[in-house]
């Protein structure tokens, strides 16, 4: 028996996935485009992200949906004093990850890659939920009409 190889569960698909989890897998896919791009800069290479876009087509007026290069833009910055920071965006805002401070010094571009997986972590551990939820209502916001 093939079946009997596999550990069988009752688990079902949830239905209803949280906001905030929502968020953090957003953000958790950024960090990655992050690392992508870093680590394809090390080795000299360049990184195209792509995201799927839809569209009429003319001729037949049927949608269709074509894959196509993304922009990334880097999280890091030389600061003012000649150290490398990253900062960390939801959407276009940068969160403030204490009171009064939005980056992070990393001290060489070889600690980049380390610097986005410790940031990772504290994502999937829930640390930057507070933040996460502040920058998502300062987006929406400004969709308002208010």
């Amino acid at each position: 028996m093939t079946l009997a190889q596999l550990k069988l569960t009752a688990a079902k698909k949830p239905t209803h996935i949280s906001p905030a989890l929502l968020r953090r897998h957003k953000l958790l896919r950024r960090i990655d485009e992050q690392i992508a791009f870093i680590t394809a800069q090390q080795n000299g290479t360049t990184y195209t992200a792509t995201r799927l876009r839809s569209y009429t087509d003319a001729e037949t007026g049927l949608r269709k949906t074509v894959e196509v290069p993304k922009v990334v833009k880097a999280w890091t910055f030389v600061a003012d004093n000649g150290k490398l920071c990253v900062q960390i965006k939801y959407g276009s805002r940068v969160l403030e990850l204490a009171r009064g401070k939005a980056a992070v010094e990393v001290s060489s571009a070889k600690e980049l890659v380390s610097t986005f997986e410790l940031i990772k972590q504290a994502v999937m551990n829930g640390e930057l939920d507070a933040h996460l939820d502040a920058a998502s209502v300062a987006l929406r916001k400004g969709f308002t009409n208010d």
